[in-house]
């Protein structure tokens, strides 16, 4: 597969996995982190804002072969 195909076809992938992740942690924070600490609500904010880059690491480094 050419180059040019694995980036068209990665970069699909990363617009679907960056919006399922960022909807699912949406879901998440509002049906369960309604009445917690602050501190927890920062500390999940933090950690689901930056948890898409492990699944997406695997996808840039395929897409990044020759």
């Amino acid at each position: 597969m050419p180059q040019r195909q694995r980036k068209l076809i990665g970069t699909v992938l990363l617009l679907v996995l960056v919006t399922a992740w960022a909807l699912l942690a949406m879901a998440l924070a509002q049906s369960v982190l309604t009445s917690i600490n602050s501190l927890v609500a920062v500390i999940y904010y933090v950690i689901a804002g930056l948890g898409w880059v492990l699944p997406a690491m695997p996808l840039v480094r395929w897409m990044s072969r020759p």
